[in-house]
């Protein structure tokens, strides 16, 4: 019981039977938002301390720099040599990331409509260390790359390709978001209802979850960013896959 207790969320919790000390570790399902504001906050500070490093040379705090060689196994003198290389896909990943974040807090803030809904604790716990730990496995990704070169030399098709895929599967997932919002709200934005109701319209005609697509899409870009180079990030991806699989189911 507490096994399934502890996977399940949203109305896949709804229809189990549940003993009710296991309501205890209940959180609402709106708190979705949470994650995203922490991968904003978080990856941001990645991604203007990456910045700093390629443009002002400035180091890693010490923090960042000993937490990047323990997930990596390299020694600090190692890391020092390999983490002198700005990479053009390391910034577009880890801005790409932060921007995806920033649209998804503020389509949970303002455009979602949650139902009552609630999810795990640990399932919680889980998705806040999810986006913590994403924004350092880009930038562990970096740490692969030896060679030394300029950023506009490493601009090619796949990066270019990956980077409109990204957007146009960015604009999929907000249109699927807000015909989804649109199944419980009326004429004037107010909210009407909180049941689930089959969606029309949009993707919504051609797959049965766009918005779960979108977002396995945009990892995908994100892959080919990194130009599929990136094992750590394939198994990223992997690990969203059967995630959006057990949604759907």
């Amino acid at each position: 019981m507490w096994s399934s207790d502890l996977i399940r969320y949203g109305k896949t919790k709804q229809s189990l039977k549940r003993d009710e000390w296991l309501r205890v570790f209940d959180v609402p399902k709106r708190w979705f938002w949470h994650f995203y504001a922490v991968s904003v906050g978080w990856n941001g500070l990645l991604l203007v301390l990456y910045l700093s490093f390629i443009f002002q040379h400035q180091s890693y705090p010490l923090w960042l720099s000993d937490f990047l060689d323990i997930l990596t196994g390299a020694h600090s003198s190692d890391s020092q040599v390999l983490a002198v290389v700005p990479q053009l896909s390391t910034v577009l990943v880890q801005l790409l990331l932060w921007v995806h974040s920033l649209r998804r807090l503020l389509e949970c803030l303002f455009v979602s409509v949650f139902s009552d809904g609630a999810m795990h604790l640990v399932q919680y716990m889980f998705g806040l260390g999810y986006y913590i730990m994403l924004g350092l496995t880009i930038l562990c990704c970096d740490r692969m790359e030896k060679e030394r070169s300029s950023l506009l030399s490493q601009l090619d098709w796949l990066l270019v390709a990956g980077f409109l895929l990204f957007i146009w599967a960015s604009w999929l997932q907000h249109q699927s978001m807000v015909l989804l919002a649109r199944l419980r709200t009326g004429k004037s934005g107010t909210v009407e209802t909180l049941t689930h109701r089959v969606p029309k319209g949009g993707w919504f005609e051609l797959v049965s979850c766009p918005h779960y697509f979108a977002e396995l899409l945009i990892y995908i870009s994100l892959s080919f960013v990194f130009r599929g180079l990136s094992f750590t990030w394939w198994l990223v991806y992997a690990n969203l896959s059967s995630y959006n699989w057990y949604c759907n189911l």
